[in-house]
């Protein structure tokens, strides 16, 4: 009767077996995490599209699901603000070394600053700014707002886009666009009336007699 070899692996200590293992497969690496011109780039592929539609951005997404719209293949109206958000937002950071979200800068304010830029006539700045605020659809919003964030890039200006989020998700529903509206009327004509304020004060300073 004929012993049968035996695998010189199976008399291993456990250890060594492990050790052996560890010699012989290739080492596992995780994938690299996407450079920052990458998130921005999957965040730009956003810009004239639906919620959902850009698998590479839904990591970047953050509001909570609905359910039930979701058992029907749709979206919320906070999901699909927050979308057009971020696409925006990776449109505005582009090439950006400081970051153009501030929390303290409404989208009325950042306007104001563009139009008083000297980078673009007045006028032009105040007609696309008519253009966006008195659209009645959320698209209609989003394609003028996309010509004035580029405008605001050129400039290096920040905007508070958790505002700008909840101005898109206002602009859904006819009472609270009405509302959204004249507040962003205020912000834009608020922040004039004190330049020219400050304007009209310093050319007053330049006149005024200097004290002997």
């Amino acid at each position: 009767m004929h012993s049968r070899g035996t695998d010189d692996s199976a008399l291993l200590e456990p250890r060594d077996r492990r050790r052996r293992l560890a010699r012989t497969r290739p080492a596992h690496r995780p994938p690299a995490r996407p450079s920052p011109g990458e998130d921005l780039a999957a965040l730009r592929a956003g810009l004239g599209r639906n919620a959902g539609e850009v698998p590479a951005m839904w990591r970047f997404y953050t509001c909570p699901v609905d359910d039930q719209l979701a058992q029907r293949g749709q979206w919320s109206v906070e999901q699909r603000a927050e979308h057009a958000a971020l696409a925006l937002y990776g449109l505005h950071q582009q090439s950006k070394s400081i970051s153009m979200h501030h929390p303290k800068v409404p989208l009325g304010k950042a306007l104001h600053r563009l139009r008083t830029s000297e980078r673009f006539s007045a006028q032009a700045v105040d007609a696309r700014v008519n253009a966006a605020a008195t659209s009645t659809r959320p698209a209609a919003l989003l394609m003028r707002l996309r010509g004035l964030v580029d405008q605001l890039r050129v400039i290096n200006q920040p905007v508070d886009y958790d505002g700008l989020m909840r101005l898109v998700q206002d602009w859904h529903y006819e009472d609270r666009r009405r509302s959204a509206r004249r507040r962003w009327a205020v912000e834009y004509q608020v922040w004039a009336q004190q330049d020219d304020a400050r304007a009209n004060g310093a050319a007053s300073n330049d006149g005024a007699p200097t004290p002997s």
